[in-house]
């Protein structure tokens, strides 16, 4: 159960809802890109196993979740990453670790590219990268339209292979979520002003990225494969792998202990967390 606060900050002319839990070194959570998404959907069960040792704060990204949405924004890579960075300096927060699930590991990426000094570690858990390819899941994100079935369709096919973390609270959250933000997360991907599909990176960016890195991914995902985490472990200089078994796109969810504990083991380590390097 989450014990922290709801708290909302400007971010420029952004009304930037997150979540705050725990003390220490600031751990920020960014979460992913599907319908419905949001800090709280993504991050439920990571907060209270983070909260014991870190400062953790989970933004809802703009275009998502409870933070505003002005009309004027246009999505993209670069519009997410500066929204926060902005997050940060409103925060006072100079540098911290970052924990990323699917686009928020793409957001991730581009912040120790672009802001390295700003970045100390960073966990990448579903993330895109070299190699990435529209898969039948993405596609599924691609084409939902709001329904209670449709959502839960959805998760069941494209999200867990155990079904049991699919729950009807869960269904309902993003179902609700989903009709709330439906335009925006339509226009980021469908709408010519915007380039929210245009999440790619090549060999040479991902090779200067020194950032110390820990890529997390499901060997059973049907969103991003995970032979892309296995090229982006390669090409990164510094990063290591770890692979859960019999797991989908969620692996914060679906096996939400094993990865809190293997969080804060990287989190914490002087050397980095005992998992495969390619």
């Amino acid at each position: 159960m989450l014990r922290g606060v709801q708290v909302r900050v400007a971010v420029g002319d952004i009304d930037t809802f997150y979540l705050e839990e725990g003390s220490g070194d600031p751990v920020l959570l960014l979460h992913g890109s599907g319908p419905g998404v949001s800090a709280y959907a993504n991050w439920q069960k990571t907060i209270p196993g983070l909260s014991g040792g870190f400062r953790v704060l989970a933004p809802d990204i703009v275009g998502y979740g409870s933070t505003s949405r002005p009309d004027d924004v246009v999505y993209s890579l670069r519009t997410w990453t500066d929204h926060v960075v902005g997050f940060m300096d409103a925060l006072g927060v100079a540098r911290a670790a970052f924990v990323g699930n699917s686009l928020g590991g793409r957001i991730a990426l581009d912040l120790a590219e672009r802001f390295p000094d700003r970045v100390s570690r960073m966990v990448l858990m579903g993330a895109p990268g070299v190699g990435m390819v529209i898969t039948e899941g993405l596609n599924a994100l691609r084409a939902y339209e709001p329904s209670l079935e449709n959502m839960r369709t959805l998760l069941l096919d494209h999200f867990a292979i155990d079904k049991s973390i699919i729950t009807d609270e869960l269904v309902k959250i993003r179902y609700e979520a989903s009709v709330e933000t439906y335009d925006a997360y339509r226009a980021m991907f469908f709408d010519p002003r915007h380039a929210g599909n245009e999440l790619g990176i090549t060999e040479q960016q991902a090779r200067s990225i020194t950032t110390p890195s820990l890529l997390v991914h499901g060997r059973e995902d049907s969103v991003v494969s995970p032979e892309v985490a296995w090229t982006m472990a390669r090409l990164l200089p510094n990063a290591d792998l770890h692979v859960f078994a019999r797991c989908g796109h969620w692996t914060q969810i679906e096996r939400a202990e094993e990865f809190t504990e293997l969080v804060r083991a990287f989190l914490g380590a002087e050397e980095g967390a005992e998992t495969l390097r390619p």
